[in-house]
């Protein structure tokens, strides 16, 4: 019996399901080698930049590939979703690479081969649905699951690049190491740009009412957690006066 391509969709989401519960399994035990956390034994390195700029490529170019062949591509309620989505991944694939200060950083070719096989199912899998499976009438816009997504998208979005802004500017240019950051959310938690990815794809879940959306919000929240919590103690360990009240990801919880 032949596979439709509704079913396939639908074991692509359950296969992010899986990974989601690997992937926190796997990274409370061990940390992702690359940032601060970088080491030897992952095979050769490529220039951070150029890292990033690859591995998150597919999640934006192929997800504009599949959303236009969709039959509802031309719906307004699927465009609002498209420009949500760019939104985060043109910002994250060709804005932010150039945004980073330390030029030398590297990371290994075997992490980006993992995030692009990643990011090309999570494309397809949240793409197809918005413009081709799932049915969104124009009145979804005004529905409650749509303006709580939405509005949890923005505020996610939101802290996330103000997280970042404030990473980056904690380096002049030509400086290298660490340095605590300061301000915003980070008065409270160690991984600020973290929380706000989580709940902007928490918002996308919400918006879309869909499990594609929820499949890659509960991925985002595995592969988050455990990487806000390694950074935690990464900063405990090497900043003495590193603040103590400060917590992981959530404010006074985590």
């Amino acid at each position: 019996m032949t596979m439709t391509e509704w079913e396939f969709h639908g074991y692509l989401v359950l296969a992010i399901f899986a990974s989601a519960v690997l992937t926190f399994v796997l990274l409370l035990s061990m940390t992702a080698p690359y940032g601060r956390h970088i080491r030897a034994g992952w095979g050769p390195t490529v220039p951070a930049r150029v890292g990033w700029l690859v591995m998150e490529s597919p999640a934006s170019l192929l997800f504009a590939a599949v959303y236009v062949l969709g039959t509802n591509a031309q719906a307004l309620v699927p465009l609002v979703f498209f420009a949500l989505w760019q939104l985060h991944y043109i910002n994250r694939t060709f804005v932010f690479p150039f945004r980073l200060r330390e030029s030398r950083k590297r990371m290994p070719v075997s992490i980006i081969a993992m995030a692009i096989v990643f990011n090309g199912i999570n494309a397809y899998v949240n793409a197809r649905w918005i413009s081709h499976f799932g049915a969104y009438p124009e009145t979804w816009l005004t529905s409650t699951p749509f303006m709580l997504g939405a509005l949890c998208f923005s505020a996610g979005f939101l802290i996330n690049q103000h997280a970042d802004t404030v990473l980056m500017r904690l380096r002049q240019p030509g400086e290298t190491g660490y340095k605590i950051p300061r301000g915003g959310l980070y008065r409270w938690v160690s991984c600020p740009n973290y929380l706000g990815e989580i709940l902007e794809w928490a918002g996308w879940a919400l918006a879309t009412w869909s499990l594609a959306g929820t499949a890659f919000a509960v991925f985002t929240a595995a592969n988050l957690l455990p990487r806000a919590l390694a950074n935690h103690r990464w900063y405990r360990e090497q900043f003495a006066d590193y603040p103590s009240t400060r917590r992981a990801l959530l404010p006074y919880l985590l």
